[in-house]
């Protein structure tokens, strides 16, 4: 019971993050949604559907912090100039974030 609750937390944790993920990723290399579907996979062990994936890409690309062009019959993501600006925020308050994770665990 106990290796249940820990996995269904570590899959909600990494699907709260997964635009930070997402983003943070394609500061390296541009993506196709399998990729990250493989990346997400690979890294933490959880496999995500296409339609969570997609969904959140499409909402990415609304907000204007990626852009997706079409490459060998794939879509391929990159980030834009927002993206970059947006996930290097992210990045640099991520002590911020570590110290609010760690105030929920403290009493």
């Amino acid at each position: 019971m106990e290796s249940e609750v820990l996995r269904k937390l570590h899959e909600r944790i990494i699907k709260s993050f997964m635009d930070i993920i997402v983003l943070s990723k394609l500061r390296s290399s541009s993506l196709s949604g399998y990729d990250i579907i493989a990346f997400i996979h690979d890294k933490y062990g959880l496999l995500i559907s296409s339609g969570t994936v997609y969904s959140l890409l499409y909402s990415l690309e609304r907000d204007g912090l990626i852009k997706g062009r079409l490459h060998d019959r794939r879509r391929i993501y990159a980030l834009t100039r927002k993206g970059e600006e947006t996930i290097k925020l992210v990045l640099q308050s991520s002590d911020k974030l570590q110290k609010f994770v760690m105030n929920i665990f403290n009493k």
